[in-house]
């Protein structure tokens, strides 16, 4: 008896999220958060989801459904923030977040992380012809979005660099770009993915380019609950045998189209997927 109640005690301690299988389970719901401003990679487009790990979501929601016998599983797409998505997790508003999500140390502190599904890098946004090299930016203003990883990468690289610079911040990606062209910025710091798909939404690719520089690396994972699992196993279970079968590399050809896979994303597809 007194075993029965310490392993009680353990099991409610471990979190809410302890039994997101079995909770799915009872209601067929996954309830998947999607930011609305992280092109190519998650967005919302007159209140509909999509971008590449949405659509991944989406098939691991497939993949979770014939494991559980429920057919279909509904997906439930709940908007988050760059600033509350990790916390939407802790607070079990979401079991699985579809965004662009940085793995880091102190991120793994407050939730979990699947397998890697993309890597990414920080570059910069300039205006044509002005430079095409980030030293070129010594003592100009720099924009990026607030409350991001890139944000604390500008700040690393600046200070490993000793360059000065004044650093503007932005409520949303859209902004940065407007004041970009607006010249009230003389540049933008983003990941390259987001940065490609802003050129292309712009109507105003001639006047944008890309710098030389590739800054960071960053692979990125779909964050779930810390201490579930079972829930991340097949999580990585579904994603493993995507890649295997080349699903995940069609659903990314899709949604970064014209641009190609890059070379740190071929070795992606060989390195991550874990073998049964």
């Amino acid at each position: 008896m007194l075993l029965r109640v310490l392993l009680l005690v353990l099991l409610t301690a471990g979190g809410a999220h302890a039994d997101v299988l079995d909770r799915i389970a009872e209601t067929g719901t996954l309830r998947v958060g999607v930011r609305a401003d992280a092109p190519p990679l998650s967005f919302l487009k007159d209140g509909v989801a999509g971008g590449y790990t949405v659509e991944l979501c989406n098939r691991v929601s497939e993949r979770l459904g014939d494991q559980l016998g429920i057919s279909p599983i509904i997906v439930q797409h709940v908007p988050v923030t760059a600033e509350n998505r990790f916390q939407a997790i802790v607070d079990d508003q979401i079991d699985l977040l579809c965004g662009a999500a940085s793995m880091t140390l102190s991120r793994r502190e407050i939730v979990d992380f699947s397998i890697p599904v993309y890597v990414d890098g920080a570059s910069v946004l300039m205006r044509r012809g002005e430079t095409a090299d980030f030293a070129m930016l010594a003592n100009r203003r720099i924009g990026v979005r607030a409350g991001t990883t890139t944000e604390r990468s500008l700040a690393a690289t600046l200070e490993r660099t000793q360059m000065i610079a004044d650093v503007v911040t932005v409520e949303e990606h859209q902004e940065g770009i407007a004041r970009l062209l607006g010249r009230d910025i003389d540049a933008y710091f983003a990941d390259q993915s987001i940065l490609l798909f802003l050129i292309a939404e712009s109507g105003r690719t001639e006047e944008l380019a890309l710098a030389n520089n590739v800054l960071t690396i960053e692979p990125q994972g779909l964050a779930l609950p810390r201490d579930d699992d079972a829930f991340r196993l097949e999580v990585d279970r579904a994603l493993s045998r995507m890649y295997r079968n080349g699903e995940l590399a069609k659903i990314f050809a899709d949604a970064f189209a014209p641009a190609v896979m890059g070379d740190a994303m071929r070795a992606m597809t060989l390195i991550a997927p874990l073998q049964e």
